[in-house]
This record gives C-alpha cells, structure tokens and sequence, in this order.
C-alpha cells in the first residue's frame, strides 16, 4: 500500500541458500549418516557449525544474521513512523502511535527525503524506494554479503500474482483459483450468465 501511494516499483530477490547462513546459538550433534562414516571413527557425532536446512532453528538463524547486517547498513527494523504518519503543511500528526517494533521483518533506510523499505519473508525479499537509485544501491549491498538472485519487479509473492502499473498495484489468486478448477474438472465448463440483471 505505501509503495502504491508513493508511486514506487517494489522488486523482489531471493536468497540462495539461505539456511546455510545462519550461526547456530546451541551445540547441536548429529550421528554420521550411512553412507557416510568414516571407517576410522565409527562411532563418533559430528558437531554443527551452521545451520543446516532441515534443522528447526535454521530460519531463526538466518533471519538473526540478515538482521544483524541490515542494522550494521544503517537500516531501522520496523520502528520507522514514516509509514503511520500524517503532514499537515510544516506540522506532523502521529496519531498516538509510539515508536517501538511494528514489525520486525520490515526494514527501512532514510536518505534524506527519500525512504528505502524492505520487507523480509523467509528467504523472500521485498524492497523499493521513492528514489530507484537506493533499490539498485540495496541490491549491490545484498549481493556483496549474500548470494543473491534478483528476480526484477515483483510479480509473485507468497503465490500471490502482483500487477505494479501507474495506477496502482493489484493483486490476485487467478492461478490458484484456474488450479482448483482444473483440479475438479471445472476448467472446461461452460459459463453460464447471472440468472438476474447486474445493475
């Protein structure tokens, strides 16, 4: 909704593995898989050093190593009352909203008058910028630290179809509606009229 009201193309990339990121916080073992022991030490447990996909702290690690480096780029996680509030001429209203997390998968960079936001979703992520040079600014740096895939201007998210134009963003779940529809034999029926005057 900000990006619509600001007039802004959201973009969207996706971390490589991003589970392998991570840095465990507790000493985790695991027993040597078969296949894999080695005839020297069959009987010892390997110890973790990362995150592994699979393990269930891994999302929470590597959301913790994206948060840290986001911060140390001088982003604020979710705390920016950019977004709650209202000008009125020279005068700011910020109806009684206190500044604290809002959401601390949602990230944003003040330059100047300009805003970059950055919406976190696993290893999905969302960003853009009332100035695209700060879109492609935060994609160098993303791509400095991580192994990144840029996927251009968003068009899903969250098997959500995303249109960005001029006038606006709309969203939709045609695809997923055109599956249900396959998916019980309804994609070839015949349409059939509203049985009464649509005024």
């Amino acid at each position: 909704a900000y990006a619509a009201h600001k007039g802004f193309t959201v973009y969207q990339m996706d971390v490589k593995t991003a589970f392998l990121h991570g840095s465990l916080k507790e000493d985790m073992y695991v027993c040597q898989p078969e296949g894999f022991i080695d005839a020297d030490y069959p009987s010892h447990v390997y110890k973790f050093k990362k995150a592994l996909y699979g393990l269930k702290q891994a999302p929470r690690a590597w959301y913790d190593k994206l948060s840290t480096f986001l911060l140390q780029n001088g982003f604020s996680k979710g705390t920016d009352l950019t977004l709650f509030t209202r000008r009125f001429d020279d005068n700011i209203l910020v109806n009684g909203f206190s500044k604290g997390i809002i959401d601390s998968t949602l990230f944003t960079r003040r330059f100047e008058d300009d805003i970059l936001v950055v919406q976190v979703y696993v290893y999905d992520i969302i960003f853009g910028s009332t100035d695209p040079r700060f879109a492609t600014i935060f994609s160098d740096l993303m791509k400095s630290r991580f192994e990144m895939s840029m996927m251009g201007e968003m068009k899903f998210f969250l098997d959500l179809q995303v249109n960005q134009s001029p006038s606006g963003i709309f969203i939709n779940h045609s695809n997923y509606v055109n599956e249900i529809l396959k998916k019980y034999g309804l994609n070839t029926c015949d349409i059939i009229g509203t049985p009464m005057d649509i005024k």
